[in-house]
């Protein structure tokens, strides 16, 4: 039993494959206009650029705002090392953020205890697509005049007091991995608001090209960062039902916490005034129960299963060089557990497994 399986068949694009195939054209296509179309219109972004993941989203988003070399970028601690690489890779140093022990964001406190002159941006995580308490931090981002970035890698579809992940950021980065909701095999988005960066993107993801006259003119340098038309078309499809999703997932995790609480589960908290994707369904394990041992439980009984996510600051590389790791996400990434959700898997089955393993633990 896996961990997720895409919303997508390959009978729902052979047609338009074909047609893509027999037309030769397999990149800046109508799908891909269309594929930013829709994500404009799901997440009421004025603004959207296909790219070929979210961490090359990040790179840029973070280029557009001229982070370099001695800048300082805050970033939430519990999420994939993607979140701090952009940042290493530019120069900068990531500075991290503890995250709440109950939403697993950012905590509002930790951004501004973190802020000082060299700070130049800010990274919030909507952990494994919950994005509790982002409005919080856009607030403090706006009274020191940062610009917020949403890792919006796990959120597509979720949202905070009745707006989209997308359009909350200065800008979002999206993820279509395998491991996400809406998934093209690989690639990513960025969306933003401000008419002053549309130009930038267009350039920047376009080897610096800008057409004038007929013809290419190189005006900066850049990158091919480019979506293909075929993973345009697969996340068209899988938007056009994205609502279907997420309403599908939420049944599925009323299920897992009406099973799991009255054995010391506890689900991640999800704000009253959010709609949570539930991109990936985490639960903190009881106290006294050691998860990787859970975990190679599950996958003895061919259950799929991993953990939350990952404490950036105490994987090696970080932990060596800055020496700061943030205990709650520590904590997290120790203590958390993630199991398979998709339309069709099998809770009671699942549950059953888990209630096998305490009881021999007990």
């Amino acid at each position: 039993m896996k961990l997720i399986k895409p919303y997508i068949c390959f009978d729902e694009v052979k047609r338009d494959f074909k047609e893509i195939f027999d037309s030769g054209w397999f990149t800046k296509g109508k799908y891909i206009e269309e594929f930013r179309q829709v994500i404009k219109n799901h997440t009421g972004a004025r603004y959207c650029f296909p790219s070929t993941s979210a961490t090359t989203a990040l790179t840029i988003a973070l280029k557009a705002f001229q982070i370099k070399q001695g800048n300082e970028v805050i970033v939430s601690d519990f999420t994939w090392p993607a979140t701090a690489n952009v940042v290493e890779d530019l120069g900068a140093t990531p500075i991290f953020a503890d995250v709440s022990l109950e939403t697993f964001n950012m905590l509002p406190e930790e951004l501004e205890k973190k802020i000082t002159k060299k700070t130049k941006a800010v990274i919030f995580v909507s952990a494994l697509g919950n994005p509790s308490g982002i409005h919080e931090i856009k607030n403090i981002c706006q009274k020191n005049s940062l610009p917020l970035i949403e890792d919006a890698a796990c959120s597509f579809g979720s949202e905070e007091k009745a707006i989209k992940c997308g359009n909350i950021a200065d800008i979002s980065c999206f993820s279509f991995h395998p491991r996400k909701l809406i998934t093209t095999g690989e690639g990513g988005a960025i969306t933003f608001n401000n008419q002053k960066l549309e130009s930038f993107f267009e350039v920047k993801l376009n080897h610096g090209a800008k057409f004038k006259n007929g013809k290419l003119n190189f005006i900066d340098y850049g990158y091919n960062y480019r979506l293909p038309e075929l993973q345009a078309l697969m996340g068209i499809i899988q938007i056009k039902k994205i609502d279907e999703i997420i309403k599908s997932r939420n049944k599925i995790k009323k299920k897992y916490i009406d099973s799991l609480t009255k054995f010391g589960f506890k689900a991640q908290h999800v704000k009253s005034d959010v709609v949570f994707n539930v991109q990936s369904m985490v639960f903190k394990v009881p106290t006294g129960i050691n998860r990787d041992r859970l975990i190679n439980h599950l996958k003895n009984n061919s259950i799929e299963a991993t953990l939350g996510t990952y404490c950036v600051s105490g994987n090696s590389y970080y932990k060596k060089k800055y020496k700061n790791i943030q205990k709650n996400a520590k904590y997290l990434e120790k203590n958390t557990i993630t199991l398979p959700c998709y339309e069709g898997v099998n809770v009671n089955l699942i549950t059953k497994v888990i209630f096998d393993f305490l009881h021999e633990k007990f």
